[in-house]
């Protein structure tokens, strides 16, 4: 793999902190602030609802400009918008600092993606975006562990501030590493950007996406008072806890890629399946703590093995012109899902209680296999491929 892709692991690093680590701290966020648990995980709802109206505005507006120089002015939004979150005053403060961060977010993966695929063998290209998403799974080993213990014993800010000294090392390192564009970019043609946008596998990839993701973090949303009030843990020992987690996302990340650059449509479903029976069977193991350490390691693997092969399914429905909007978009996807994940466990808590959140997040991942199939299913009927091909 080029070191072009590590530069562009490392940017995904930043943005995963900053993403990621509020989970660990929403007890602190709140009792700061003086908002309620639910409340303070509609900071999570606000970050993933900016990254999925930033994602079109930013990649449309930047379409023209050479890719490079767009990676650099998005990590710039993104330690600025952390600087924002440290000194926020209050509540409403801190989530328009987060939105602001995340307007960074969908277009750089975007964008990313679509340089990583670039930059390697066909053969690879499912493994180049799993490695440039490995800055995230490693974000949650070293950089959301570590936020949530300077957080709990220096405040919640303290985290801003370290994760806006990540933001300008990131920036530095995708000047230096990454190449400049070889060719300049393609003139943007909006209309027909979006209408690769319209095509039926192209939303059917998109709503997987979405629903796949909405399994997910309406479990890992609340996971620190699922850890601390049903398994009993102390706070302390949410930190290590997410290590655990951070440890299955890289596992999940990196096998996810290999299997889908040898088999991507199984992997899809697979994944899937894998990720909806992990969520369901975790219902059972709140009150055990063994269990629920295993099963947290377990949610980040099948979690992050869906990401490599629905980035590089999208990629693929949407080749030609939009491909890079296409590509953005499905990291809004997948943040949309965060919101709706993180407002759905919610409101599960509220009527329901915190037991009830995995087995009613496990319906969700559910529903995202069956578009899958369908999705597949509908492709193949209009693939002009020779019965004897098959």
């Amino acid at each position: 793999m080029p070191l072009a892709l590590y530069a562009l692991t490392a940017g995904a690093f930043g943005i995963g902190v900053t993403e990621f680590v509020i989970m660990g701290l929403l007890i602190e966020v709140g009792r700061d602030l003086g908002v309620s648990i639910p409340a303070a995980g509609l900071l999570i709802s606000g970050y993933a609802l900016g990254v999925v109206v930033g994602a079109p505005i930013m990649t449309v507006a930047t379409g023209r400009w050479p890719r490079k120089t767009v990676l650099l002015v998005l990590m710039g939004i993104f330690t600025i918008g952390n600087l924002a979150c440290a000194v926020a005053p209050d509540y409403w403060s801190l989530m328009a600092a987060r939105v602001l961060t995340a307007f960074a977010h969908g277009t750089f993966f975007g964008v990313g993606s679509v340089v990583a695929t670039t930059l390697v063998p066909a053969n690879k290209k499912a493994s180049a975006i799993a490695v440039m998403f490995t800055g995230l799974t490693v974000a949650n080993i070293l950089g959301v562990p570590f936020g949530t213990w300077l957080g709990q014993h220096f405040g919640w800010r303290a985290t801003f501030y370290a994760v806006t000294l990540v933001g300008l090392l990131a920036l530095a390192i995708i000047a230096v590493f990454v190449p400049k564009d070889r060719e300049k970019p393609a003139p943007s043609n909006l209309k027909q950007d979006l209408a690769v946008l319209a095509r039926p596998q192209v939303l059917m990839g998109l709503l997987t996406t979405v629903l796949s993701w909405v399994g997910v973090f309406a479990v890992f949303t609340y996971i620190a008072p699922i850890l601390t009030r049903l398994a009993g843990f102390s706070d302390a020992a949410v930190s290590p806890i997410l290590l655990v987690f951070g440890g299955g996302l890289v596992i999940g990340n990196l096998v996810g890629g290999r299997l889908a650059d040898r088999w991507l449509l199984p992997t899809v479903l697979g994944s899937l399946l894998a990720l909806t029976v992990v969520l369901a069977l975790m219902s059972f193991a709140t009150h055990n703590q063994i269990a629920i350490v295993a099963f947290v390691a377990l949610l980040g693997a099948v979690g992050f093995a869906t990401v490599p092969p629905l980035q590089m399914w999208v990629l693929d429905k949407a080749h030609g012109a939009g491909q890079s909007l296409a590509s953005s978009f499905n990291i809004a996807a997948f943040n949309l899902g965060n919101a709706i994940g993180a407002w759905l466990g919610g409101a599960v808590i509220d009527y329901g209680g915190l037991a009830s959140v995995p087995w009613v997040a496990a319906l969700v991942p559910l529903a995202a296999f069956g578009v899958a199939l369908c999705a597949i299913r509908f492709d193949r009927m209009r693939a002009p491929v020779p019965a004897a091909a098959e």
